[in-house]
């Protein structure tokens, strides 16, 4: 007899089944986060293929503007090294590119208020760190992706399209990116509050994109920047958040709406710590994924310098089978490294209870993410 993914009467019980078969532990390091067990090209029923997607948060891998002293050491290379096998096990890798990447020249942007103006130029050789660490889908959509003018953002695109890495977020031109692997047709939508970007706060206008996107693709990626920065506002309000005078969006009811639309994934990012997480319509929302690999010019104290490394499993309508949690701290000094004290899972099981307690979404102590 088959039964169906959807079918309720299977439950929780499947899912356990489900990866006990396929050899997943408890998420011992060596054991279960750097797995290539789960990967598109196996199945667990005659007709259900698993897709595996990991998303990480903010990444900047150090800048060369205003100073070549905010470089790393050694080109950068040793940044993403501690978890490049994880980055690599899924069949698409997400994250938030903050910044621009040419090795000079450019407009620097102005801001009104100086102290909190920061503008990254990474040299063009840094994509090679984000491909070998096997990134598919950048968003560009964010305040720093305008930072060295239109000259920064077209050389940027331009390294990325060479180094075959798909991005969207930019509006009018890129507004969606679309990727085709072992038959599956992934897409990536992405929405930020800032000039130049797809408008986070125009939800109609969002949605249209998504749903054209949803035509599309087998599997919906959206992907935003958005609400008030700092452990100060960790907390989700479910209402428009301002930060600075500025109005960074309603980003739950924009997570909604996208789901709505036809999003099967939705990863958050902006506010530079680690935010609650739900399932919503059987589609995982991340409201924010933190720092992931941000160098020299970031605040990475305390709740700023943890996060997550988010793998979910889904099907191959984008619905969430199960997933894991893989912690992550960095300093001023080095890229991600696994934090055997899992800091932002505790307190990702903390945002969820009080933030999100009517979600049918469980975090583990371990760090494994089900269905309640």
């Amino acid at each position: 007899m088959t039964y169906s993914m959807k079918d309720s009467r299977f439950g929780s019980l499947f899912f356990i089944l489900l990866f006990c078969s396929l050899h997943i532990q408890a998420f011992s390091q060596t054991d279960s986060l750097r797995t290539d067990s789960l990967s598109a090209t196996e199945t667990t029923e005659a007709d259900t293929r698993l897709i595996t997607v990991v998303g990480v948060g903010d990444m900047m891998l150090g800048t060369n503007y205003p100073s070549t002293s905010y470089l790393p050491a050694n080109g950068g290379k040793d940044l993403l090294a501690d978890v490049e096998d994880i980055l690599k096990s899924a069949d698409i890798t997400f994250g938030n590119l903050e910044g621009t990447i040419l090795d000079s020249g450019g407009t620097p942007k102005r801001c009104n208020n100086p102290d909190l103006c920061y503008v990254f130029r990474s040299p063009e050789s840094y994509v090679e760190h984000f491909s070998k660490a096997g990134f598919d889908f950048l968003s560009l959509a964010n305040n720093h992706s305008g930072d060295m003018g239109a000259a920064g953002r077209s050389k940027t695109k331009e390294v990325l399209d060479e180094a075959g890495i798909a991005y969207a977020g930019l509006a009018g031109t890129d507004e969606y990116a679309l990727i085709v692997k072992d038959s599956i047709t992934y897409g990536l939508a992405a929405f930020a509050p800032n000039r130049g970007t797809c408008d986070i706060r125009n939800i109609s206008r969002a949605s249209a994109i998504v749903k054209e996107l949803a035509e599309k693709a087998d599997i919906v990626i959206v992907s935003f920047h958005g609400g008030a920065e700092g452990a100060k506002h960790q907390h989700m309000t479910r209402k428009t958040e301002y930060y600075y005078g500025e109005d960074r969006g309603n980003v739950y009811k924009f997570a909604h709406a996208m789901v709505d639309a036809g999003a099967d994934v939705i990863f958050g990012h902006g506010p530079h710590v680690t935010r609650a997480m739900e399932l919503y319509k059987d589609r995982f929302i991340a409201y924010s994924l933190g720092n992931f690999c941000t160098y020299g010019r970031f605040n990475v104290r305390g709740q700023n310098g943890i996060a997550p490394i988010v793998k979910l499993y889904l099907d191959e309508e984008g619905m969430f089978l199960q997933g894991e949690v893989i912690p992550i701290y960095q300093a001023k000094t080095h890229g991600p490294k696994i934090d055997d004290s899992k800091r932002v899972i505790n307190t990702l099981r903390e945002l969820n209870r009080v933030d999100m307690p009517d979600s049918p979404l469980l975090l583990t102590e371990e760090g494994l993410l089900m269905k309640k």
